[in-house]
């Protein structure tokens, strides 16, 4: 791709992907003798999360998923929480559940993450989830990462034998997207903020996702001519504007297809939080 072609950088339209992918989801939904259940566990007033939560709340009842939020004060104990949790866990009209993240600062996420019934963590984070995933085996996987598969296989990026990077290495989105790339036969590399010669290692890939929280960090010449960009980051500049991990604009020069921030992997994880809580009602419910 020449300089004059910078413009034709292929959009990946998370809108469009995850619009379709509702539908399937609800029309599996609308077919079933019962109603899927989802609860979402929410702590304290974070604005994000208060917003996140009201999209999960809408995207579900559309879906003909029974959504339900359970609002806790900050100021809940450990103890409390856990007791919610550990309900839910026993409820059988509850399908999924999901503990909003993060929690106040004196509450162990580990803690509540390890108190999640495996067959209803919708969010993939249970210590069983991840081993499974670790393992190659069968399980709930966390829905960015797996919205970020959906989103290389429905632009049709063929994977087997790729070299792929993966900048972050939270367990939220790094590490489990690591092992999904692995599964797809791509050679990855789970890169980050003390890899030596970091521009050097994502100028060798053909597929880069960025995952790692810092505005706009990957500069057009991190990356590869033609190759495949996923930004999964979301920052809020200074004039509240939204951007991602990615220099978009210097990057589209470079990249054959990226994803808009927003627009692109934001819409995924809800449509995959969707998607795993009907994959949990079957698995739970035969």
């Amino acid at each position: 791709m020449n300089e004059s072609m910078a413009a034709t950088a292929r959009i990946i339209d998370g809108r469009a992907v995850a619009a379709a992918l509702r539908a399937e989801t609800a029309a599996r939904v609308a077919a079933l003798p019962f109603t899927p259940g989802l609860a979402v566990v929410l702590v304290g007033d974070d604005a994000a999360s208060q917003v996140y939560v009201r999209s999960k709340d809408r995207a579900a009842t559309t879906m003909g998923i029974a959504a339900r939020t359970i609002r806790l004060p900050a100021t809940t104990s450990q103890a409390e929480l856990l007791t919610v949790v550990r309900g839910l866990n026993d409820d059988a009209c509850v399908d999924g559940i999901l503990v909003q993240l993060p929690l106040p600062g004196h509450i162990a996420t580990a803690a509540v993450l390890d108190a999640i019934d495996p067959a209803k963590d919708v969010d993939g984070l249970t210590p069983t989830n991840a081993g499974l995933l670790a393992a190659g085996r069968r399980g709930l996987v966390p829905c960015t990462p797996l919205g970020v598969m959906k989103l290389l296989a429905a632009a049709g990026v063929a994977l087997a034998g790729a070299r792929a990077l993966v900048l972050g290495r939270s367990v939220l989105v790094g590490r489990p997207l690591a092992a999904l790339l692995t599964a797809a036969d791509a050679t990855v590399t789970l890169a980050h903020s003390r890899t030596r010669d970091l521009a050097g290692e994502c100028r060798r890939a053909e597929v880069l996702v960025a995952a790692v929280g810092r505005a706009e960090m990957v500069r057009g010449d991190w990356v590869a001519r033609d190759a495949v960009v996923i930004d999964v980051g979301i920052n809020r500049t200074a004039s509240g504007t939204l951007v991602g991990d990615v220099a978009h604009g210097e990057v589209a020069g470079h990249a054959g297809a990226i994803t808009p921030v927003p627009g692109g992997v934001g819409p995924m994880t809800i449509a995959c939080l969707l998607e795993n809580t009907l994959t949990a009602a079957l698995t739970r419910r035969g």
